[in-house]
């Protein structure tokens, strides 16, 4: 057996991918989730929200990969805070108890978006005051924690795929298939601004690179993506074409949008704190939606590559091609 590895949040698409890949090269996989997966890997049941949990989970590891996160555009507050902050700084400070380790803090480009468009760019600082949204804000909080522990005996490297999807996605693919066949789709703006994905298997590869290269690429960030920006626009139909979906018919102007978006946060905000209101956990439109589907977010991969010493293996017509055939499997 290869070295032990802990991965948490592997109940989702890409913890799963990361999981699966390391135990097929040899690696001795433990994931911890908080409700049974079927049992693929060695199971720890546990909540990163909970310093116990944690500790017991990282208990005889080399190394942990960490996924687990509240990924939302609404919700409390508190509980991002509690899942992506606090969780991360039990986990280091679990680490730190235990000896040391190395640490892959799986993060998002988000935490460096302030609103402008991203083109062309590197992996800019965390900033955790101006970042948009609860999810962005909790995230850069959690990569500069994570990193500012980097030392000898805990290197850390930070790795943020960016807008990761593939078969069985029920984020970005999921909501995109669901609206569109309830005909509420609509592009925000011409649909023309680039954006770059990542499809899961890169972005799995590329997080087991990172864990490789730890010693070499401690104490810093990559962004990581397919290296192959497309119009949203294009993109959103592309994916509608590989489920089975309409592509989109609906435009809605940019300050339109942001305006819908602010009411719509202030409608979550209000069925939160009034007893009896009916909790809104899929917004049609929020601020941040408004930016990401109307500003430019592509990234320079030199870097990225270089370091990692990785590549991506599935371009992204054939991500697109692999998301059809899933797809026709499941109707």
């Amino acid at each position: 057996m290869g070295q032990k590895v802990l991965v948490t949040g592997a109940s989702g698409m890409l913890g799963g991918a990361v999981a699966d890949l390391l135990a097929a090269r040899g690696d001795d996989v433990t994931v911890m989730q908080r409700r049974t997966a079927g049992g693929r890997h060695r199971e720890v049941l546990g909540d990163v929200r909970s310093r116990e949990d944690i500790a017991r989970a990282v208990e005889g590891q080399d190394a942990v990969v960490h996924l687990a996160a509240k990924v939302d555009v609404v919700g409390d507050w508190m509980d991002f805070v509690n899942t992506n902050v606090r969780g991360t700084s039990y986990l280091v400070e679990a680490l730190r108890a235990a000896g040391g380790g190395r640490l892959v803090q799986v993060s998002s480009p988000s935490v460096a978006h302030t609103g402008r468009s991203l083109a062309g760019e590197g992996a800019g600082p965390a900033t955790p005051m101006r970042a948009r949204g609860s999810y962005a804000r909790t995230k850069a909080a959690a990569e500069l924690f994570a990193l500012e522990a980097d030392s000898e005996d805990l290197p850390v490297v930070a790795v943020r795929p960016h807008l990761v999807w593939g078969p069985g996605d029920t984020q970005l693919v999921g909501r995109i298939a669901q609206r569109a066949r309830q005909g509420r789709l609509a592009l925000v703006g011409r649909g023309t601004a680039l954006v770059d994905t990542t499809y899961v298997d890169n972005a799995a590869d590329a997080i087991v690179a990172a864990l490789d290269r730890v010693e070499e690429a401690h104490g810093q960030a990559f962004v990581v993506t397919n290296g192959e920006p497309r119009p949203i626009g294009e993109l959103i139909a592309d994916i509608c074409r590989a489920v089975g979906a309409p592509p989109p018919r609906l435009r809605v102007p940019v300050p339109v949008a942001w305006g819908l978006g602010a009411a719509v946060e202030g409608a979550v905000a209000l069925a939160d704190r009034v007893p009896g209101l009916p909790s809104i956990t899929q917004p049609p439109m929020t601020r941040f939606l408004a930016e990401q589907l109307s500003t430019a977010h592509w990234f320079d991969q030199r870097r990225t590559r270089e370091v990692l010493g990785w590549e991506p293996r599935v371009s992204l017509d054939e991500g697109l091609e692999r998301l059809a055939a899933a797809s026709a499997r499941a109707r």
